[in-house]
């Protein structure tokens, strides 16, 4: 997973299982498809600013979805406002079993199914729980640059207690950054340093 990562390569390894795609596959022919992808987290490929209301379609159709949001001021000229912002723009998490024609699929502002050399990339459990304890902690958190290298913790007290990621130093602050590898991307979080442990 790691490769796909890296310069140059993540282009020629990600393909999207898409609208045509999806008319020519019967769950049989699924590439990749086997019982162990039954009831597993995706990143749903949606149009810029979809991300809610294709959110709210796939909760509609019974699926179960998560859009992690943040909240980030925004300067107006009159007032200063806070407003919420995907932490990963462009991907919707869904579960699923992408049995025969997936409904999720037709859903409007749905572009496809991230995929790595032709099998659907499956979003471990561990990293979408870790996301939602950053979410449902009210911690302040954010985007942040994708990194893999650096000292691996484990937040031992308060909302995030178990949450493992690598703490970094900005300004003043630390910061835990949770990454989930399928997307590339990573997510920090404000933490007291005293309550990271070092994983040896």
């Amino acid at each position: 997973m790691a490769a796909a990562c890296s310069s140059g390569v993540r282009e020629k390894e990600v393909y999207i299982y898409s609208n045509l795609e999806s008319s020519r596959h019967t769950s049989e022919e699924l590439p990749g498809r086997s019982p162990a992808d039954e009831s597993s987290w995706y990143a749903i490929r949606v149009r810029a600013r979809w991300e809610q209301l294709v959110a709210d379609a796939l909760r509609n159709k019974e699926y179960e979805e998560f859009l992690p949001l943040y909240r980030k001021r925004s300067n107006w000229s009159d007032r200063v406002k806070e407003i919420s912002r995907p932490l990963f723009p462009g991907y919707v998490f869904c579960r699923s079993n992408l049995s025969g024609r997936p409904p999720l699929i037709t859903t409007p502002g749905v572009i496809g199914i991230l995929r790595f050399g032709g099998s659907p990339a499956i979003i471990s459990q561990q990293e979408i729980e870790a996301v939602k304890a950053v979410i449902h902690s009210s911690a302040n958190a954010g985007p942040w640059p994708y990194i893999r290298e650096g000292q691996r913790v484990r937040i031992l007290r308060g909302a995030l207690s178990g949450v493992e990621g690598i703490l970094v130093r900005a300004k003043s602050d630390w910061r835990v950054v949770l990454s989930v590898e399928a997307l590339c991307r990573s997510v920090a979080v404000e933490v007291d340093r005293e309550w990271a442990m070092p994983i040896s």
